[in-house]
């Protein structure tokens, strides 16, 4: 189980926002096709094709899998959505903040798109993470 999720860490590829968008859906949905995915999807909708070719790309790049219904392919997850927040808000982090989440959260502090009330929250659940 442990190379399981390691090799997916290792093979991840970032992805695109339409591909990001398109994971959404799928994660919200869980199993199911095409059709399922568009209409969870925020407005403007893409084409169904362009929608079909990103869940095709997701597949070959090994965040989802499908099975086949009679002619149609039903989608499901093959990456969960908390590994996926993991792996790339920890390259955020160390990409543009220096492995610092203390940079990460004065940078909103100072920016003021957190408030002293989030900040009291976040504090609490550092100290008490099981509730």
């Amino acid at each position: 189980m442990f190379s399981y999720i390691y090799d997916i860490f290792v093979n991840m590829e970032k992805l695109t926002l339409q591909e990001e968008e398109a994971m959404l859906a799928v994660w919200q949905v869980g199993k199911g096709f095409i059709k399922d995915f568009m209409d969870v999807l925020p407005e403007p909708k893409p084409p169904y094709t362009t929608l079909a070719s990103t869940i095709k790309n997701l597949e070959r790049k090994g965040y989802l899998v499908s099975e086949r219904f009679a002619n149609a392919n039903r989608y499901s997850a093959k990456v969960k959505e908390v590994e996926y927040k993991k792996r790339f808000m920890s390259g955020f982090v160390n990409n543009y903040f220096q492995s610092s989440y203390k940079e990460l959260v004065a940078f909103f502090a100072k920016d003021k798109k957190i408030s002293a009330e989030e900040l009291k929250e976040i504090i609490n659940l550092i100290e008490n993470p099981e509730k």
